[in-house]
């Protein structure tokens, strides 16, 4: 790793005091989480439909038990913990100096890692609700209505079909989610954005919002917005991250 691009990191680090991250699958890769566009990737597997069919809204209705069976497997991941990165964006977050964490992932672990104040895009696996009455669950609900007569959660209370509060495709994004992660990233004078191709869009648009000072890239390829940013490291996002301090 390139020692001189760690330091001006770490200068760009050391002088902002509104930074914000914007982060993709690559930052929960290295937890062991499998992304969804690389050659080892869930688009690169084979099942009953395509996974971009599987994950989509109207599926989840036409066909629920085949998206739990996909979902339960492929999406609900056990035993993963956060990484460096997660842990070093906490770090910044409670040194006053990171603001805010914008991803696109859907696994909870930058609040694992103690981060407070993180949009998540795309939603999250450990939240599901009713269809129905929208009475919220755990994702230990998911997982042990597995065991079911007909392996479905169905709400407690009214007996709906209980759906994750994760984005499908065919699905907007939440409003207030987005807003609250235009409005982080606009007032940002640093701008992080990590282990994301920023290929998926909405998503990806929002960095166009950021007007601050230092733009910094880290991804392990190049991207569209690399001939943008100030720095450029293309590495391990964890390995770039653990050589920070706070």
């Amino acid at each position: 790793m390139d020692a001189e691009l760690i330091q001006k990191l770490q200068a760009m680090i050391d002088e902002s005091s509104n930074i914000v991250f914007f982060g993709g699958a690559g930052v929960s890769t290295e937890s062991g989480i499998p992304d969804f566009r690389s050659q080892d990737g869930l688009y690169a597997q084979k099942w009953s439909y395509p996974p971009e069919t599987i994950i989509s809204a109207s599926f989840f209705y036409a066909e629920p038990k085949e998206f739990y069976r996909f979902y339960r497997e492929k999406l609900i991941i056990d035993g993963v913990e956060p990484n460096a990165a997660h842990k070093k964006l906490a770090e910044l977050e409670a040194a006053g100096k990171l603001k805010a964490v914008v991803t696109q992932n859907i696994d909870g672990l930058h609040q694992a890692a103690g981060s407070k104040t993180v949009y998540e895009l795309h939603g999250s696996t450990l939240r599901n609700y009713c269809t129905k009455c929208r009475k919220f669950y755990p994702v230990e609900f998911i997982s042990q209505s597995a065991s079911s007569k007909d392996t479905l959660p169905h709400c407690t209370e009214c007996g709906g079909l209980v759906k994750p509060d994760v984005v499908l495709y065919e699905e907007g994004l939440d409003d207030k989610v987005i807003d609250g992660a235009i409005n982080a990233i606009s007032k940002a004078d640093m701008l992080i954005i990590g282990g994301t191709s920023l290929v998926v869009y909405p998503a990806a648009g929002l960095i166009r919002y950021f007007t601050g000072k230092h733009l910094v890239l880290i991804n392990k390829s190049e991207t569209q917005a690399d001939k943008n940013a100030e720095l450029v490291i293309h590495d391990s996002i964890g390995e770039v991250f653990s050589q920070i301090h706070v």
